[in-house]
Parts: C-alpha cells; structure tokens; sequence
C-alpha cells in the first residue's frame, strides 16, 4: 500500500516529472499554484508555466488556444471556479474544439472544510460529464492519481481530473493495474457490491470490514473513470450481487450514482441505494465533521447496503 496523500500532492509530483519527459507540456493555473500544486512545475519549467491571475475564463480559454497550436495543456484552479465558473468556456472553447486540455481541478467536495458552501465543488462530476468528449476521472488515492494523470497526457483531447485536498489513505503501487475506462475490483464480494470513486473508495472498504464481521460479502469497486465509464464490471456486479450502493463525495444527481443507474437500467436492472449529498449544498466546518453531517461515512454506506 502506498503512503498517505492528497491527491493534489501526487498531481504536482506527477506533473514535474511529466514536464521533464515531455517538453511538449504546458502548465496554467489561475494564481492558486502553491496550492493546487503547480508550482512544482512552475520551480523547474518556468518559461512552460503561467500564472492567468484569478480569471477562470481566460484561463480556459487561453489554455484551447495553446493546446491548438500543438501543446500538451495542464491548467488547474480549485473546482468550484473550473467547473462552475468556467464552464461555459471549458464547454465551448475546449470541449466543442475537442482542445488537448487536461483541467485538474483541485479542493473539490465538501472535504475542503472550512472554506465552506461556496467552495465546496459537489456538482463538478455531473457538469463535466455531460460535455460530449470530454473523459473525466475522479481518482482514490495519490497512487492512482499519478498514474491515471500519466495516461491523461497521452490522451488527444480534453479531461477533466477531479482531485481533492486532504491527504487520504493509500491503496494503490506503483505497479497496480489502473487504467482510464477500466473500474478496479478492490474487493472481492458476493452478496452486494458498493461502487464509489474518490476518498468514499476508502470508506467503502472499511465498511466492508464491519460487514464482514455481521456475515454480509460486500464487493468493493473504484470507479476512477466517471465518464467512459465502465460498462462492464457493474454489469457483472449487477447480475452477480444482490444490489448496488453507489458513494460519492458530490451530489447523488448528475454524478456517479446516476451514471451507475444509466448503465444497470439499461443492462441489469437490479436495487440501488445512493450515497451522497441529498440534493445539499455544504457549509464551513472541519472536514471529517462534515462527512458526517452530510452522510459520506462508512457507516452510512453499511445503512446503505442494509436498506436494499
């Protein structure tokens, strides 16, 4: 297992050593870089770095720009303001011109605490995906962060990588097998299966625990790839459990629970529970406090599971 880290740390390592490997890539960010950590990048490739100043449209829209004249573009800010401020920009200018824009949009759900309601990204997911094109990804932990963001460079086209600001527990190596489109199974089950991305992949591990312990098999899934999302392995889990609990640091509309319940509706109806906000925005407090309040614990994933 991998050490604790928050996925922003892994994207700023992960992001100077890809600016060694590949002279090609290009680094914005909207004068938050020491903390969505892009100033790794900006301390060894200065003249590739540039600071767009608190101006979330132009960002983006200088981002399509370069990536149009041949670039590799990473350009980052807190998710609040790349998925909602700058939305219209990142749907038109570099979803609509299929620009090569990775957006790693940082501090995003109710886990950047204190900040409170207005930063609290929890609708990212659901706008990202519906862009048409545009690849989204939502990663565990610091492990499968970098390694999803080093298959994210080699794509032709944009994404959007969702990260988070606390550290988090380690679940992956070096050498796990993780590849963009393709959900991991990280335990193995056979009475009912959770599906979750983010820091809830976590939590729905130590629930298992707990259920392991009153003789209900749960089966874990990471889905880090919201949108191509992974037809298959829910497909299977459908057919092969008795129910899915989908967990998700966002809101239960728009995001990973509905994109679930599109592929099962379609393929394998079964009985779905969602974990989530429940159409709520979040407010100042400490984080762990706060995936209480809003119900992103491991016991609300065991409630979950015990209500189908």
């Amino acid at each position: 297992m991998s050490e604790k880290m928050a996925t922003r740390q892994a994207y700023g390592e992960v992001l100077a050593e890809l600016g060694e490997k590949n002279q090609n890539i290009v680094v914005l960010d909207a004068d938050l870089s020491k903390s969505t950590m892009t100033a790794v990048f900006a301390g060894k490739y200065p003249e590739r770095f540039f600071n767009m100043g608190i101006s979330e449209q132009n960002l983006y829209g200088v981002a399509a720009g370069i990536a149009h004249s041949g670039k590799t573009v990473f350009a980052s800010t807190f998710a609040m303001f790349a998925a909602g401020r700058a939305f219209e920009i990142i749907r038109n200018s570099i979803g609509y011109t299929k620009a090569n824009v990775k957006i790693c949009a940082t501090h995003a759900g109710v886990t950047v605490g204190e900040d409170g309601g207005s930063h609290q990204s929890i609708e990212d997911l659901a706008l990202m995906r519906t862009i048409p094109g545009m690849t989204v990804i939502s990663p565990s932990d610091g492990m499968s962060a970098k390694l999803l963001i080093q298959q994210a460079a080699e794509l032709d086209g944009p994404v959007y990588v969702r990260l988070g600001r606390a550290a988090v527990p380690g679940l992956y190596e070096a050498d796990s097998d993780i590849q963009i489109g393709k959900g991991n199974c990280v335990k193995d089950g056979s009475d009912y299966t959770v599906i979750a991305t983010g820091i809830m992949v976590n939590e729905a591990l130590i629930a298992a625990e707990t259920l392991e312990k009153e003789g209900i098999s749960l089966r874990v899934i990471d889905i880090h790839t919201i949108k191509p999302i992974d037809k298959d392995i829910i497909i299977k889990a459908a057919k092969e459990t008795k129910g899915i609990v989908t967990a998700e640091e966002h809101t239960v509309l728009g995001g990973l629970g509905s994109a679930v319940a599109e592929v099962v509706v379609q393929n394998a109806p079964t009985k779905i529970a969602f974990v989530g906000l429940q159409d709520s925005f979040g407010e100042s407090g400490k984080p762990a406090e706060l995936l209480v309040k809003y119900g992103l614990t491991a016991a609300d994933i065991v409630s979950a599971v015990k209500s189908l």
